[in-house]
């Protein structure tokens, strides 16, 4: 037994799985609801830099445009409010649609079942979030097979059970076995019962969005949620420079009940945008203003988030690339544009073209996470389970991930400069030429000196051969098993449950199937 293990009290003594057991297990949900910065975001470009973007994208928005699909309301609210509007097509003067977006807040609370759990968006806020929108799950005992409720219900149910993980997210994957119309019912009462984290809610039809709002009015109250944000909603651009009913549709909905568009372009770098870095990002920005508007016009102050999705491809193929360094450099600046309009930020996450959690899966993951903490994003989505291009969410990369999170909290808070963590008793105690290992400074830090990752194995190469030679990913089939197996849902008013069960039962009886 070595010095620290006889100074140390019995629960000390436990052994490394014993204690990530505590911190990572049924239990370990009790982490920080959010995290701080306490670094700063990156600062690429300089105010000229930034000037010319924006510069670039008021020409875009000026000379080239934007179309407004199928949604007569929203080009009658921006010709209303001073823009050029030529059929579809919509055409702002300089600097216009950026004063459009002045009355947003650039920072506001979202609301969670459990207050506890409430995250500000916003500021030097940090909220990690599951990855959203896959069809397709993936684990090493089954392999890649179609979502169903089931594999959402334990994606919902393992993002509860981690510290790491501040959100619930919102379409964590497809459960492709209910009905395209019906599907979103499901979804949100999963996360409205197996979580009291917030969560993000269906776009996919305005009709969606509001059977979406309508069952957090269950939980919350009509007049709670009328005067603060529970829910977010994801709407994406139509890029190149469209925005098509469906998603103005979504976006009008949540707006307009005080509730939080999350806006944001998808540009894939040789198809829905140029391949140069400058284009798209000024490209992505133009777009953004304009969605962020039109929520605005529609009900000035309610919340927003500025969202950011830059993606390469390889051109020899045009297959989609994901976590290369282009897009990443590229949120860099995007963080700067979020912050210079005074909003909050959507960026990034663990983002891999891999089809397996493999070396390549983690690589790029790690690329595209630390652009998205160095950028200063506020809310980063796809922070754990991405893969194959969001075309799969992985149960053993959604663990792998989650000590990526981990890691990120230590990460952005920095270097303390408090007495203590100078360590100049240690010093006095242990003189030159000795060790810190027993030192009453090091007893004293013990549990909480250094993060520890759960699935990592710093074992020797025997310790490892005798435990069974196990990678990572088998490591991480171990774990999600185990925290499904230990899961204990929140507790929620039985009167409430049964109003939001009652909803989504009339709600399916009132509209046939639709399979596509």
């Amino acid at each position: 037994m070595t010095d620290i293990d006889a100074a140390a009290p019995e629960h000390r003594r436990r052994g490394r799985a014993a204690r990530q057991r505590d911190r990572h297990g049924a239990e370990g949900n009790r982490g920080p609801a959010f995290l701080r910065r306490e670094i700063p975001a990156y600062e690429l470009l300089s105010e000229e830099g930034l000037a010319t973007v924006e510069a670039h994208a008021d020409q875009i928005l000026a000379e080239v445009g934007i179309e407004i699909r199928g949604d007569d309301e929203a080009l009658r609210l921006f010709r209303d409010a001073g823009a050029t509007v030529d059929g579809l097509l919509v055409k702002f003067d300089p600097g216009h649609a950026r004063s459009l977006c002045s009355t947003a807040p650039s920072e506001f609370t979202q609301h969670a079942r459990n207050p506890e759990r409430s995250v500000p968006i916003g500021g030097r806020n940090v909220v990690l979030a599951p990855a959203y929108g896959s069809p397709f799950v993936h684990d090493l005992l089954a392999g890649r097979r179609y979502g169903t409720v089931a594999d959402f219900e334990n994606f919902v149910k393992l993002a509860y059970s981690t510290p790491y993980l501040h959100h619930s997210g919102g379409t964590v994957c497809e459960p492709t076995d209910v009905p395209v119309n019906k599907r979103h019912l499901d979804m949100v009462y999963a996360h409205l019962r197996y979580s009291d984290k917030a969560f993000m809610g269906s776009v996919t039809a305005p009709e969606r969005a509001t059977d979406s709002i309508e069952m957090a009015r269950i939980v919350f109250g009509t007049d709670f949620v009328d005067r603060n944000c529970v829910i977010l909603g994801n709407v994406n651009v139509n890029s190149p420079l469209v925005w098509d009913a469906t998603m103005t549709g979504a976006l009008k909905t949540y707006a307009r009940a005080n509730q939080a568009p999350v806006v944001v372009p998808f540009i894939l770098g040789g198809a829905m945008g140029p391949v140069t870095n400058a284009g798209a990002i000024a490209q992505s920005h133009a777009e953004t203003l304009v969605g962020v508007a039109l929520g605005q016009l529609v009900r000035p102050g309610s919340p927003v988030i500025y969202g950011n999705f830059l993606s390469s491809m390889a051109l020899r193929s045009g297959s989609p690339t994901f976590g290369m360094p282009e897009p990443a450099i590229g949120s860099l600046v995007v963080g700067q544009l979020a912050r210079r309009v005074g909003l909050p930020l959507r960026c990034s996450g663990a983002f891999t073209s891999s089809k397996l959690p493999d070396g390549q899966a983690m690589t790029e993951s790690a690329v595209s996470f630390i652009a998205a903490l160095q950028c200063g994003a506020n809310f980063i989505l796809h922070s754990a389970g991405w893969l194959e291009g969001a075309l799969t969410m992985g149960y053993e990369k959604f663990m792998l991930d989650l000590d990526l999170c981990g890691a990120a909290g230590t990460y952005l808070k920095g270097v303390s400069l408090d007495e203590d963590e100078f360590a100049m008793d240690a010093f006095a105690e242990v003189g030159p030429g000795k060790h810190f290992f027993g030192s009453q400074h090091t007893l004293r830090h013990y549990e909480t000196a250094f993060y520890e990752p759960s699935i990592s194995n710093n074992d020797s190469f025997e310790q490892w051969r005798d435990a069974g030679s196990q990678s990572s990913e088998q490591r991480a089939t171990t774990r999600w098993q185990r925290t499904l197996a230990e899961y204990q849902a929140p507790p929620i008013d039985d009167a409430v449950d049964a109003a939001l069960r009652e909803f989504v039962e009339r709600r399916k009886a009132e509209m046939p199937d639709q399979w596509y």
